[in-house]
């Protein structure tokens, strides 16, 4: 089963997203800062990550950018969905730069974060 992991530091913007993607099938798993979905990519190494920028005690970019050095390849590889209100080109460049896989800026739609979700994962992981 995909397993995703969601890291927001806004409980309705998590739920919401977990429960898009647990809708299509996928295991979901939420933190609420950067420091605890860091220790959880580490630990539960999903399929996927939906992390956002601005959170407390690290932010996204700087989890990002673990991820990418992680010297486990399976963490290191893993596709991260950057969410984020931060919508300026440079932001996005910096997302990007970071290591992000894809960049969705806040406020979203659900059907385009799935989409992209979907689109960051192997083909047939999950069913929209």
């Amino acid at each position: 089963m995909t397993h995703v992991l969601v890291v927001d530091d806004d409980p309705a913007i998590a739920s919401l997203v977990a429960f898009k993607i647990g809708r299509l099938g996928a295991r979901v798993s939420v933190e609420s800062d950067g420091e605890a979905g860091l220790a959880a990519a580490r630990q539960l190494r999903p399929d996927l990550v939906v992390l956002d920028w601005m959170m407390p005690r690290m932010n996204g970019l700087e989890v990002c950018a673990a991820l990418r050095a992680d010297p486990d390849p399976q963490v290191a590889s893993v596709p991260v969905v950057l969410l984020t209100a931060k919508a300026q080109e440079s932001d996005v460049e910096r997302g990007f730069v970071a290591g992000a896989t894809d960049y969705v800026v806040k406020p979203f739609s659900p059907r385009e974060l799935v989409s992209r979700v979907t689109a960051a994962l192997p083909p047939g992981a999950l069913t929209p």
